[in-house]
């Protein structure tokens, strides 16, 4: 078991090494173990949302059974998560602003979950039948836009648990969490629910109960396993009154963004760089996973059931590289660890191109998601080493903001060889072509301290 907790120190300002620069940060007190592993159940138990309802299970079942057509069905959910995302592009940041402020990210993650677990309670009620489609696709939608919501203050939280020795582990762990809970929920809906002729709770085919069950259970495993961390999470002081009207407070919060953004193209360019960069990997990150179905059903022949196997072995392989990374970016720092995995990825799905062998296709998968975790957890360690803890929320808000705003390049990538080149795995080429881009633009990127970034955004 990795071991990811550490003795409570004072916060007391301290000098530490990051990739060959001497840093002052005032370091938080290090997270016992318990609330570590607390934090760490919140990524466990939101796998439910992530890997069932929106990449395996439920969103599959929509575009099939309820729609009328799987292409009506698949234009759809486009537009709907779509819509999604510019919600989140728009409203992310202030929200996060807002938590820093009011030093409620405890609190607002408990709201935000809390709705997308009564979304996902709402699926329950969409049976296969057309007429039920927009209901399922708006709960949908919104159960994407209160997750990222409650993802900016999760991560805030991960700033006031960790210090800069154990950051890196700490993110790494809770993405290996996330990966952990996915598969094991998986591996139990597929024996209990999924398979059988007659599922748990009498879950059958007839008027979609299989999937409708399915959803409601995922419901009850992010309930349970999010719980933890709302009770041992560590509460922030306010660094400005919270009081005031909502809106007008909402309206204030985005002005100080937009002028802090102003500040950033001025001042701190390097963490410019960063959000820019990691929102084009991350979405070539996320096209790995979105399409990874679809290249092995319609190029390598795969079933339904053998689909769900390949999630669960790349929910294995991408969790043990994200704990297994989580050492080596306390110790090198996680630019190098990004870089790493990029690079690892680029060149392990390239045999993709040139091969419709189901065996190299397993290869290639599990290597790619070996990688994405600890690109991902990186990429989060990273941005919680140069962020001051009075800004967690909002600059997670933007790292949330930055991913969605491109987040059209790896599926348009991926059409764009297919149409070019004439079969699909050509699609591939797309997506590994954004992954190089990202790659491009993280290698000059250079940290910057907590208190050189605090400095610039305080700056009048």
């Amino acid at each position: 078991m990795v071991s990811v907790g550490g003795r409570s120190r004072p916060r007391l300002p301290t000098m530490i090494q990051y990739s060959g620069v001497m840093q002052t940060n005032p370091r938080p007190s290090a997270g016992s173990r318990s609330k570590i592993l607390s934090w760490a159940l919140w990524d466990w138990g939101s796998a439910s949302f992530n890997a069932v309802i929106i990449t395996f299970v439920f969103a599959p079942y929509l575009t099939k059974s309820v729609a009328a057509t799987e292409e009506a069905g698949s234009t759809a959910l486009g537009w709907s998560t779509a819509a999604a995302g510019l919600i989140i592009a728009l409203v992310a940041p202030a929200a996060g602003t807002r938590a820093d402020s009011g030093g409620r990210h405890k609190l607002w993650l408990g709201v935000h979950t809390g709705i997308v677990i009564l979304t996902m309670f709402g699926l329950f009620f969409v049976r296969d039948s057309p007429e039920y489609l927009w209901v399922g696709l708006l709960l949908i939608a919104m159960g994407n836009v209160f997750f990222v919501f409650a993802e900016v203050s999760y991560n805030g939280i991960m700033v006031r648990i960790t210090h800069p020795d154990n950051v890196g582990k700490v993110s790494g762990f809770g993405w290996g969490m996330g990966y952990a809970g996915g598969l094991v929920l998986l591996v139990i809906l597929l024996v209990l629910v999924i398979q059988p002729e007659v599922g748990l709770f009498g879950a059958g085919d007839e008027g979609g109960l299989r999937f409708r069950v399915v959803a409601a259970l995922s419901a009850v495993w992010f309930a349970l396993f999010a719980l933890p961390v709302l009770f041992t999470a560590p509460s922030a002081k306010a660094s400005k009154p919270s009081g005031g009207h909502p809106i007008k407070a909402f309206i204030a919060d985005y002005g100080a963004l937009v002028r802090r953004l102003v500040r950033m193209w001025r001042e701190e360019h390097q963490t410019l760089r960063f959000f820019i960069a990691s929102a084009v990997f991350r979405d070539g990150l996320a096209a790995i996973f979105a399409f990874a179905g679809v290249l092995a059903a319609g190029s390598y022949g795969f079933s339904a059931s053998e689909i769900i196997i390949l999630g669960v072995a790349a929910n294995v392989a991408a969790g043990a590289g994200a704990m297994i990374a989580g050492y080596f970016d306390d110790r090198l720092g996680p630019k190098p660890v990004i870089i790493v995995g990029l690079i690892v990825i680029l060149i392990g799905g390239m045999p993709i191109l040139f091969s419709d062998n189901p065996v190299v296709f397993w290869a290639c998968a599990l290597v790619l998601s070996f990688c994405v975790g600890p690109v991902q957890a990186s990429s989060r360690s990273f941005l919680a080493r140069i962020t001051p803890t009075e800004r967690a929320g909002e600059n997670f808000g933007l790292y949330a903001t930055t991913g969605r705003a491109v987040s059209f390049l790896g599926p348009a990538m991926f059409a764009v060889f297919i149409s070019l080149l004439g079969f699909q795995r050509a699609g591939t080429l797309g997506i590994l072509l954004v992954l190089f881009v990202g790659l491009i633009l993280i290698i000059p990127v250079k940290p910057e301290s907590p208190a050189k970034s605090m400095q610039a955004q305080t700056k009048r």
